[in-house]
């Protein structure tokens, strides 16, 4: 692959929490497929700027960038000095935690904290780009769900409701925003061979779950991603979809 110019022809993606299992995989196959890659951190600014400095070897622009979503000032900022060097047209909100415990048990402070991530950050980072987006006539979001939100799962209501509610945010968004050239869909993931998923899930236990007998592998959620930021994907809007190897 030899490197490419700075085209303003090339669309921009930034991928929140890029530098995770997933979030890697995701920017590695938009790499892949043209796009400048912005890889997002919050604390893993190392592993996001070796995965930028790997793309860039093979001959992506891509660069890593560290800000946390939560906090709505600091990200408004953030994102104000990205778009100064031109828009942002493909958004993946892959940025989630666990925080995990039975309801009665679940503090306010772990209720708070995954909604605050996975919730207010997708208002957080793409409020402030869907208007330079909607100037281009042309754009993707795509928030990166879970099967929780789809079937729920025990000791995750925290976890379902935040997802849960990215679904109902993203179709809703999606009817404001179609007649813009700008599609926005959900992808649910089900058990994922990611860090996320690491230790949770026995093979054992992934046989009894998962009707293909296997975990999904990264790799197989970035294609899809990488599927709905194409032009391929532009009559596909305020869908959830699902990979999760037949589980529901």
């Amino acid at each position: 692959m030899s490197p490419r110019s700075a085209s303003p022809a090339v669309r921009r993606a930034l991928v929140t929490g890029g530098s995770g299992g997933i979030g890697a995989a995701i920017c590695e196959r938009l790499a892949a497929s043209g796009f400048e890659v912005i890889v997002h951190a919050n604390r893993g600014l190392e592993r996001a700027q070796v995965l930028a400095e790997r793309l860039g070897q093979a001959g992506a622009r891509a660069q890593a960038v560290a800000f946390d979503i939560t906090d709505r000032e600091a990200t408004a900022q953030a994102l104000e000095r990205l778009i100064a060097d031109g828009p942002i047209q493909v958004l993946v909100n892959n940025a989630g935690i666990h925080d995990d415990a039975v309801f009665p048990g679940m503090t306010g402070d772990q209720w708070d904290r995954v909604v605050d991530v996975s919730l207010n950050g997708f208002f957080n980072v793409t409020q402030p780009l869907t208007l330079p987006m909607i100037r281009t006539r042309w754009g993707r979001i795509i928030s990166i769900s879970s099967v929780a939100a789809v079937a729920g799962n025990r000791g995750q209501v925290n976890y379902a409701a935040a997802k849960g509610a990215l679904h109902s945010a993203s179709k809703a968004l999606s009817l404001e925003l179609a007649s813009r050239g700008i599609t926005v869909n959900v992808v649910a993931p089900g058990i994922i061979d990611s860090g996320m998923a690491e230790g949770q899930f026995s093979p054992e236990v992934i046989r009894q779950m998962v009707p293909m007998q296997r975990a999904g592998q990264p790799q197989e959620v970035a294609d899809l991603v990488d599927f709905l930021a194409s032009d391929r994907a532009g009559y596909i809007t305020g869908q959830v979809i699902s990979v999760n190897g037949g589980m529901i």
